[in-house]
């Protein structure tokens, strides 16, 4: 089904939207029941995680039943060609991005005994990516999966464009659009491209489509135009553009500012919130 973006003034107000919204879930959850957060790295859910901690602190909500399931991390070879996650300490690690913007963050926030517990943060295993799925499905699904699109080639997490719609977590190869987009995402690679790794291990479409209870896309900037009006007028998965998983997603919503609903405001259905 086709996904009406609603529209607020800014990446603060998008942030502030979607935090409210975690945080509702997150105090509506039953007791003893934990609650899965599925979180990108990257700049578009940032302003979602600084409001989120605001969240936590004004609303003392207990985050001791929280679980930050991440999306993707790079992975490199050995000299012998064994697949592994970059070092966790590398700044372009996107485990080291949960850790620091997510967790931490979340927890300087949250009352004392009740921040996120360390073995409640997870990162797919390259050498094990199926297991991941296993996980999640094993705990319930993901109660809401965060997403963000790439600007050029409409990638997912890793996903890149060709990814089939059922898709599970696995090792692959990133496409070149997604390489030099994330020359942005992380600084430190100084725009090199060749210090970005080429391959990835990424949650996959499927496990996006199948194993979460509520999606909410986020996306600001006119960068971002062209993504919202492609995410916002499909109405089924369209493999050149992974980000469309977003029409097949239970309670899917799509979370823009003014400037990356450009593209569509005034051609599809849209609600201006400031």
């Amino acid at each position: 089904m086709r996904v009406a973006p609603t529209v607020f003034d800014g990446p603060e107000s998008v942030g502030r939207a979607l935090a409210a919204l975690i945080a509702d879930e997150l105090g509506a959850r039953a007791p003893g029941r934990p609650f899965l957060l599925g979180c990108p790295s990257g700049r578009s859910p940032h302003s979602a995680y600084l409001a989120l901690a605001s969240e936590v602190a004004a609303r003392r909500l207990d985050l001791s039943g929280m679980v930050i399931v991440m999306m993707d991390e790079y992975v490199e070879s050995d000299a012998v060609g064994v697949i592994r996650r970059v070092d966790p300490a590398a700044p372009h690690s996107c485990a080291r991005y949960g850790q620091v913007e997510i967790v931490a963050r979340l927890n300087a926030a949250a009352q004392p005994k009740q921040g996120i517990a360390p073995d409640r943060f997870w990162v797919p295993d390259p050498a094990d990516p199926a297991g991941y799925d296993q996980k999640i499905s094993g705990h319930g699904g993901v109660d809401l999966f965060i997403l963000a699109s790439g600007a050029s080639d409409g990638h997912v997490a890793f996903n890149p464009p060709g990814t089939g719609r059922d898709s599970g977590t696995r090792v692959v190869r990133l496409a070149e659009q997604t390489r030099h987009d994330n020359l942005h995402t992380f600084p430190s690679f100084d725009r090199d491209i060749d210090r970005v790794p080429r391959c990835g291990v990424t949650v996959g479409v499927g496990t996006i489509r199948e194993y979460s209870k509520q999606v909410v896309m986020v996306a600001h900037g006119d960068v971002k135009a062209r993504t919202v009006m492609r995410v916002a007028m499909a109405d089924r998965y369209q493999p050149d553009w992974p980000a469309t998983v977003l029409a097949e997603c239970a309670r899917p919503r799509l979370f823009v500012d003014e400037a990356a609903a450009s593209a569509i405001t005034g051609r599809h259905p849209t609600e201006a919130i400031r």
